[in-house]
C-alpha cells in the first residue's frame, strides 16, 4: 500500500535528469529517464494523462453553490480541520494546522461532523485558521490590468480564478517535451467558462503567461458528459459515444489515446443516488499492463474513507472484467486528494504530485498484485 503522507516528499538534491545521447539535452523527457540518490531509474517515456476536479482543485470558487474565493477557501479550510466529540457532546479541535488526512484515529474533520461552512473562520472553532485564510487570499489576488477571463471579483477585489499552479503546470510539462493530455472532470457547471479560459491563455491572453501561445496545445471547447448506471458508465462528447456495456475498457481506451484539453460533466445524481461514496464516484480505470500510459487523478474530495470518496476506480485485468480497488492502493500513486493551501502557495505543487505518482506507479506496476476491493 502507498504511504499516505500529507506532505508529498521533495525531491532530492542528487535527482537529476538524464537525456539520452541525442544531444536534446534535458527537458526532452520522451527520450529520458530520472535517476535518484539510489541510482533506481523511473522512466517518464510514459504518456500521461491528468484527470483533474475543477472546484477546489484548481479553482477557488463554485458555480452551483454561488461561492466566491473567501466562501470557497472557507468551505474548503472546514474539511481540513480535525476533531472529534467529547462524551459530553462537545467538540475538541485536534488538528493546529490543516491536514488533508487524519491526524489521529477516530478524528472526524469539521465539515463531517457539522457540514461545510462558508464562513468557517469567523466561528469560534474556525477562527484559529482566520489568518491562513487571509494569507492565502492575498497570494491569489490579481496585480494586472483587469481581466474578466481570468479572475473573479469580491468586495473590491480581484482574484486568479484559475489557480497560477495549474497554467504553470501546463507550461512545465510543455517545456519538458512530455506527452501528456488533460482532462477536467466536474459534477458542476464551470466547464465552458474554463475552457474558454484556458484557449484564452494558449492564445496568449493571460498577462502571467504570455508565453502561452508557442504551445501547441488543442482545446476542445465543447464538454462531454459521463452517464452511470448499475449496467454501465456512457461517456459522449459531439458525435462520439462509447459504453463499457460491450467493452468494459472502451472509455479507458477513449481517455488514453486523447490529446489536447477536453472536459466532462460526470454524473452528480448516481454520486448522490449511492450516498456520495466511491461507489458512485466519477469512474476512473487503470491499466497495469499498459506500459504506454499512466493516468494520474486529482480531486480534493479523494479521501480515504471509500465512504466519503469522490472517484471509482476500476482496474482493467488483460481479458477479464475490470475490478474495483480501494483507495488505499492508489492513494499517492494514482489518485491525488488536493491540498488546495499547498496549490494556491506552491508554483510546483503539482508537478511534485505527478513526480511522486509516477515514481511510485513504476512501482505499482511492477509489483502488480491487486487488493481488489468490492464496493457494496
Amino acid at each position: 500500500m502507498a504511504s499516505p503522507d500529507r506532505d508529498l516528499p521533495k525531491r532530492s538534491d542528487k535527482t537529476v535528469l538524464d537525456a539520452e545521447k541525442d544531444g536534446k539535452g534535458p527537458g526532452h523527457s520522451t527520450v529520458s529517464i530520472l535517476r535518484n540518490s539510489e541510482g533506481i531509474l523511473h522512466s517518464q517515456q510514459r504518456k500521461l494523462v491528468l484527470h483533474l476536479d475543477l472546484n477546489n482543485t484548481i479553482l477557488l470558487s463554485d458555480a452551483i453553490t454561488g461561492q466566491g474565493p473567501k466562501a470557497a477557501l472557507n468551505s474548503y479550510l472546514s474539511t481540513v480541520m480535525w476533531g472529534k466529540l467529547s462524551p459530553t457532546g462537545e467538540w475538541e479541535t485536534l488538528s493546529e494546522v490543516p491536514s488533508v488526512l487524519s491526524p489521529s484515529e477516530g478524528a472526524i474533520n469539521f465539515y463531517t461532523q457539522f457540514g461545510r461552512s462558508d464562513d468557517f473562520t469567523n466561528t469560534s472553532m474556525g477562527q484559529r485558521f482566520k489568518n491562513i485564510h487571509s494569507d492565502h487570499l492575498h497570494m491569489l489576488e490579481w496585480t494586472y490590468p483587469p481581466d474578466k477571463v481570468f479572475t473573479l471579483s469580491e468586495d473590491g477585489k480581484s482574484y486568479h480564478w484559475i489557480l497560477p499552479s495549474f497554467f504553470h503546470l501546463l507550461k512545465t510539462l510543455h517545456l519538458q517535451g512530455r506527452h501528456f493530455s488533460v482532462v477536467l472532470r466536474t459534477f458542476g457547471t464551470d466547464l465552458p467558462k474554463v475552457l474558454h479560459a484556458l484557449q484564452c491563455a494558449v492564445d496568449g491572453r493571460h498577462p502571467q503567461f504570455p508565453d502561452f501561445q508557442m504551445m501547441s496545445l488543442p482545446i476542445d471547447p465543447t464538454p462531454g458528459q459521463i452517464q452511470c448506471s448499475k449496467q454501465e458508465v456512457v461517456l459522449t462528447h459531439g458525435a462520439e459515444c462509447f459504453s463499457t456495456k460491450t467493452d468494459e475498457t472502451n472509455v479507458y481506451k477513449y481517455f488514453s489515446s486523447m490529446e489536447g484539453i477536453r472536459g466532462f460533466r460526470d454524473h452528480f445524481d448516481w454520486w448522490v443516488k449511492n450516498a456520495f461514496s466511491s461507489k458512485g464516484g466519477k469512474p476512473f480505470w487503470i491499466d497495469p499492463h499498459d506500459p504506454s500510459v499512466q493516468h494520474i487523478f486529482i480531486d480534493d474530495n479523494i479521501r480515504l474513507n471509500e465512504g466519503d470518496c469522490i472517484v471509482q476506480t476500476k482496474v482493467c485485468m488483460e481479458g477479464n472484467p475490470c475490478q474495483t480497488i480501494g483507495v488505499s492502493e492508489l492513494y499517492n500513486v494514482c489518485l491525488v486528494q488536493t491540498d488546495l493551501l499547498r496549490a494556491i502557495s506552491e508554483k510546483d505543487y503539482f508537478l511534485e504530485c505527478i513526480r511522486i505518482c509516477e515514481e511510485r506507479y513504476t512501482d505499482y506496476i511492477n509489483n502488480f498484485k491487486p487488493a481488489v476491493q468490492t464496493l457494496t
